[in-house]
């Protein structure tokens, strides 16, 4: 046992990364918000929103993979959704990342370490109603961190991921009430800083989105 707790150990001083790799969203107080920071709010989410989800989760399976999704960026590095913007960009990240929980993998082990790699996988692929709650959460909690954040750290793009969470949403009744809630208060927050928000919706249409 002595032997895998030192390689637990080896990932827990990996992740400590997280604490301090910063995300392109900013807190109420003007600090830049930490991956750790991001992986937390969406933790508590899982428990807040379980009982009112359309089906029933299993939640320790999805806590785990909230935990474990930007595992990976302990080594890769967080990289905005806009700064990866070629389909040359995003596979060049996603290697980064199919490597960096390759490594978990190894490191950790083929029991743990293959259980680690199959709930990245699962979270990655969208395919479980898992998944898909984790995904949607992820998606939401960023907008939620950008709706508490002074306008002025939102980049023009940021605007138009306001109204690109639906695709996330839409399978289930609770998480796309709770998008509509989150997309009003980002429309508030626009309209209040002088924004039209017709002339961002204008916008979306004249270019590809590169939310995924």
């Amino acid at each position: 046992m002595k032997e895998a707790l030192k390689h637990i150990l080896e990932v827990l001083h990996l992740a400590e990364k997280l604490k301090y790799e910063m995300r392109h969203s900013w807190l109420s107080n003007g600090r830049q918000e930490s991956v750790a920071e991001h992986t937390w709010r969406m933790s508590l989410m899982v428990v807040l929103l379980e009982p009112y989800l359309d089906h029933e989760i299993n939640v320790a399976r999805t806590l785990k993979m909230v935990i474990i999704h930007d595992l990976v960026e302990a080594e890769a590095g967080d990289i905005p959704a806009f700064d990866v913007n070629t389909p040359l960009l995003k596979e060049q990240k996603r290697q980064r990342e199919l490597q960096a929980i390759e490594n978990l993998r190894q490191t950790l082990g083929n029991g743990l370490g293959q259980h680690v790699y199959e709930l990245w996988h699962e979270f990655e692929d969208k395919l479980t109603y898992e998944s898909r709650v984790a995904n949607a959460l992820d998606k939401l909690e960023v907008q939620i961190q950008h709706n508490q954040a002074d306008m002025s750290t939102w980049l023009e793009v940021e605007q138009e991921f306001v109204f690109l969470m639906g695709r996330h949403t839409e399978f289930d009744a609770c998480l796309q009430q709770l998008k509509e809630l989150i997309e009003a208060d980002a429309v508030r927050k626009m309209e209040a800083a002088g924004i039209r928000v017709s002339a961002v919706k204008e916008r979306m249409l004249s270019k590809p989105s590169i939310f995924v």
